[in-house]
């Protein structure tokens, strides 16, 4: 008697979808149903609502949206219908890009700053420009104290969180002693920058947020 191909993607000789186009499926399966929530929450409409107009059950409606089962055309033709929507609005929240960075321990892009020294360094973590804002992460690190402790003014905001070391920070015209677990969260427009190195070496998380076109 012949015996089931040897085939991990096989069961009972039935042929099974391989582990990324079933995640990639449920991706677009949670995008549409998502997307059919926000346009039928939009209107005011309940699920039983909508269903009845689109020709469907609610529990089918609720199984859409909860990205639970793959609508048909002709289904999603009736939801676009009944929700007043070109069919291919479904689609938007799936065809946007997901950017994701990872940098391993060490190997973060060295930046130069204006005003920095070569014991005040810069690593970048990231970094996103798909929105209508720049979000930028560094390690920062500073080894030894310069003659001059460079001051910063830009636009947007930024966030410092005290890793190791002590330091007091100014912001404008405010010192704030920090040590390790301190975090600090400012309008970046107003001239900062560490204004006393207390305790070397000193490592901070930087995030700076601040509009794409400045």
């Amino acid at each position: 008697m012949n015996q089931p191909p040897n085939d991990p993607t096989t069961k009972m000789g039935v042929k099974h979808e391989s582990n990324g186009n079933a995640v990639k499926k449920n991706q677009l399966e949670f995008a549409i149903g998502r997307q059919v929530y926000e346009f039928r929450n939009k209107l005011g409409v309940t699920v039983a609502d909508l269903a009845r107009q689109a020709g469907l059950s609610a529990g089918m409606l609720s199984k859409i949206e909860n990205g639970m089962t793959s609508p048909s055309l002709a289904t999603l033709q009736a939801l676009s219908t009944a929700l007043n929507v070109p069919v291919t609005a479904f689609f938007r929240k799936f065809e946007e890009q997901r950017d994701a960075t990872f940098v391993k321990s060490g190997t973060g892009l060295v930046i130069e700053r204006r005003g920095t020294r070569a014991s005040h360094q810069y690593q970048l973590l990231g970094h996103s420009m798909s929105k209508s804002v720049v979000v930028e992460p560094y390690l920062v690190t500073l080894t030894a104290t310069p003659d001059v402790l460079p001051l910063f003014q830009h636009a947007g905001q930024e966030f410092i969180y005290l890793l190791e070391g002590e330091v007091t920070y100014r912001h404008g015209d405010k010192l704030y002693p920090m040590a390790p677990g301190d975090s600090l969260f400012f309008d970046a427009d107003a001239p900062h920058g560490p204004e006393e190195l207390i305790k070397l070496p000193i490592r901070l998380i930087s995030i700076m947020v601040y509009p794409r076109n400045s």
